[in-house]
């Protein structure tokens, strides 16, 4: 059997200019990165930005398990299946992070024959978004320190310093370090704190920004520190605005790439979404919805993350309305939350499905309380038995859902015509009554209450002190009525990854909160997620290599 990496390497690209040209974009209207990727440049949203809006299809899933789910591929294969069926559409999916890519969890460039190309550009350097977001990043944490040395004029307090250092890779030395140290020309001694890329506020105001106005207005609203009177210090107050934009500059227009069968790809942006928001750019999304008459998309994670995240988050803050969600499962991975020991998952066990499809089950609930039209797909394996596809099939078309097999990893776009049809019955004939989970003038506690309690099935919420007071003061500084970005596991309805299927009896334990104004939201820390993850005691990255040609081997 063909790796990932085969499969895409093997690809026959069109130049993306020939893809471009599919959706009406005009070579002069491309920046090249080479021949098979290319920014899109501010005269195509110039042009499209007054057609109307093509349909918005949301991929979600369940809780992700070691067993695997395919939400990204799910996508990519829906898109191709799109273009088998006759339907001019295009996919918006996040840009992958090193963290994972050499950590555990490998690529997002789909995978099978359900892929974006060049796979090997996109996981690794790409076009240079991340480095660019780090290194503005980086820069206001140099100005922020500079300051301080500088005679501090705003008198900022080097023990209330907010804003952290970033780096694009699972590093967990670097959660808590001393920096200063030396010889007194080399800066105050203080303690600091490095987030991966993904988690950091630059990545979010990225994504969520419409131009360049808009991301210098939301990089001047940064809160890097309190200065000794109590008072939020800006990144305006810095004059750190210019420069920073300046570094973001290319990295704030979306990319254009391909799948394997050619369909166009706009991948921009990639926060996680158990530590930030998990969706795709603003501008790429927007971009989409003009250019094609269906643009699939995806959010991080399982859907009490990521889709949350995009509903009460991206689409509050952008006017944006789906119209449908493509819910993704597999039987291994509803076995798994059943009890089942990874080494045993390709064997048939209906009471073990049966008692881990309540998690599916949660999620379906979940998303139709925002009035969305819900199409689940199970993900298809070899292993899988007619009697466990049947089972699922009824139980999601017992709770009013649209239910597709899906095989694209295997077959590509032609896997996925069943649950193109199935999604485009369900755009035809069903209205999508899309609505927040929660409006803007509740408390923030509030609002982590509701989210909490109708998305992860909680009785309550815990605070610990340092979480009751940051809440406090970010209410008090005039940032109540922003939507909250709970930062939680992924592996769990609950805060608590050890608890699989739908846990109930549960409380949230919020330790933490921190406002990131310029983003537009509260980021709520939760359980023991952490910001800057590590790496596992065998990274992917050991199985990485390149020969002398040139080719990469063991990336996934």
């Amino acid at each position: 059997m063909k790796t990932d990496i085969q499969i895409a390497q093997e690809a026959q690209m069109q130049p993306i200019k020939e893809v471009a040209a599919n959706y009406g974009i005009g070579e002069d209207e491309l920046e090249l990165y080479g021949k098979y990727k290319a920014k899109l440049g501010d005269q195509v949203w110039e042009r499209v930005k007054d057609r109307p809006d093509g349909k918005l299809v949301l991929v979600t899933a369940i809780n992700p398990t070691p067993a695997g789910e395919g939400k990204t591929t799910t996508s990519i294969g829906l898109g191709q299946a799109f273009a088998k069926v006759g339907k001019n559409a295009i996919i918006a999916l996040r840009e992958p992070s090193l963290g994972p890519c050499f950590g555990i969890k490998g690529g997002a460039a789909g995978g099978g024959y359900a892929q974006v190309v060049p796979m090997e550009d996109l996981n690794l350097h790409f076009t240079g978004d991340f480095h660019a977001i780090t290194s503005a990043n980086n820069l206001l944490a140099a100005l922020l320190d500079n300051h301080i040395q500088q005679g501090n004029a705003l008198g900022i307090d080097p023990r209330q310093v907010l804003w952290k250092r970033c780096l694009d890779m699972n590093d967990r030395v670097l959660r808590n370090v001393i920096v200063g140290l030396g010889a007194k020309g080399d800066g105050m001694v203080r303690e600091d704190h490095f987030v991966i890329t993904v988690a950091s506020e630059i990545m979010a105001i990225l994504c969520l920004s419409e131009d360049m106005k808009d991301l210098k207005e939301r990089l001047g609203k940064i809160v890097v520190a309190y200065n000794f009177a109590g008072e939020p210090v800006t990144a305006a107050q810095l004059n750190a605005v210019g420069s920073m934009a300046a570094l973001l500059k290319d990295a704030l227009k979306p990319n254009l790439i391909q799948t394997l069968e050619h369909t166009g790809a706009i991948v921009h942006g990639g926060p996680f979404a158990n530590i930030a928001h998990g969706c795709n750019s603003v501008r790429a999304t927007r971009t989409a919805l003009k250019l094609a008459d269906i643009v699939v998309t995806e959010a991080g994670f399982g859907a009490d993350l990521g889709a949350e995240k995009f509903f009460d988050i991206k689409c509050r803050k952008a006017g944006l309305k789906p119209d449908a969600v493509v819910l993704v499962a597999t039987v291994r991975a509803l076995k798994y939350n059943g009890g089942v020991a990874k080494a045993d998952l390709a064997n048939e066990n209906l009471p073990a499905l049966e008692r881990g499809i309540v998690n599916l089950e949660k999620h379906i609930e979940n998303l139709q309380k925002y009035g969305v039209p819900v199409v689940v797909t199970l993900n298809s394996f070899i292993t899988d038995t007619k009697a466990e596809y049947e089972y699922v099939k009824k139980f999601c078309e017992d709770r009013g859902c649209e239910f597709a097999l899906s095989e694209v990893w295997e077959k590509g776009g032609e896997g996925g015509v069943e649950l193109a049809n199935k999604v485009l019955h369900t755009l035809e004939t069903k209205e999508s009554g899309f609505h927040v989970l929660y409006p803007d003038e509740m408390s923030l506690k509030d609002k982590i209450s509701t989210v909490a309690s109708e998305i992860y099935g909680a009785d309550g919420v815990s605070y610990a002190p340092a979480a009751d007071k940051a809440l406090k003061r970010i209410e008090e500084m005039g940032f109540g009525n922003l939507p909250v970005c709970m930062a939680k596991t992924q592996y769990s309805l609950s805060d608590d990854q050890t608890k699989l299927g739908r846990p109930t009896g549960f409380t949230v334990n919020v330790r933490d909160a921190y406002v990131s104004a310029g983003a537009g939201f509260v980021v709520v820390l939760t359980g023991a997620i952490m910001t800057m993850p590590g790496l596992p005691k065998k990274p992917a990255a050991d199985s990485i290599d390149v020969d002398e040609n040139g080719a990469i081997t063991g990336l996934f």
